[in-house]
């Protein structure tokens, strides 16, 4: 998928849940080459200035902030924040991720989930519950869940991860069922794996073949975002090899 035009999304205000991890830079820079200002969140004020200064983006278009997403307050602190700061939140993209599995279903912990609930499932929750009225307000409200082939696939040895996507994914559904034809909408993409480029250098040989390329994930977010997907509300686009 390629990108859009460099205009595609200028004046938005698109905010990115996660922006710290593999993914988060490369879909930052793909928004922000499509004009929008970005908003991150993640754990590291370190982190966040980091890629504050590898984006170049000017102070009025760039803000990044810790926010513990656990916490539906300050979830919304954090919504109530961009708003003061840039006038109105457009967009929402979800790349908060993690992983546990590996053993059976039978025998792995049920801490798992409980990690996997709260990493996958309740900020989700809560970054959709804070920032409903500003998406389903603005005139080109979009959210944009990152998910798994494991949530329609599951595996018995990624019982908890393949559940808390499966979840997520019906919250993200339900969330786009509420919004009125021809405004807002949520929508899903869907990979089996994440290929990074710090992936991509570390093992130069390695076989990837069912991976997605990260920059083609943040072609495919930036995509959703655009008006060129204003159709879509509801839906799961698949960036996998079947």
């Amino acid at each position: 998928m390629g990108s859009i035009s460099t205009d595609a999304l200028s004046g938005r205000v698109i905010a990115i849940a996660g922006v710290g991890g593999g993914l988060g830079p490369l879909v930052a820079a793909e928004l922000a080459a499509a004009g929008a200002t970005v908003a991150g969140t993640d754990r590291s004020q370190e982190t966040l200035d980091a890629l504050g200064s590898e984006l170049g983006l000017p102070p009025e278009r760039w803000d990044g902030s810790v926010v513990d997403l656990l916490d539906e307050e300050a979830a919304r602190g954090w919504c109530a924040a961009l708003v003061e700061r840039f006038g109105r939140v457009d967009g929402l993209v979800h790349l908060v991720g993690g992983w546990r599995g590996g053993e059976p279903l039978h025998e792995s912990s049920l801490e798992d989930w409980d990690f996997l609930h709260g990493l996958l499932v309740r900020t989700v929750q809560h970054t959709t519950r804070a920032f409903h009225d500003q998406i389903a307000a603005s005139g080109h409200g979009r959210f944009v869940l990152v998910s798994a082939k494991q949530a329609q696939a599951p595996s018995n040895t990624n019982a908890a991860y393949a559940s808390a996507k499966a979840a997520a994914e019906a919250w993200t559904l339900a969330f786009a069922d509420g919004f009125e034809p021809g405004g807002a909408t949520a929508n899903i993409v869907v990979v089996d794996a994440i290929l990074t480029p710090r992936m991509r250098a570390e093992n130069p040989d390695g076989d990837f073949a069912s991976f997605t390329p990260a920059e083609d994930l943040a072609a495919a977010i930036a995509f959703l975002c655009s008006d060129a997907a204003a159709k879509m509300n509801g839906q799961r686009l698949p960036l996998t090899m079947r």
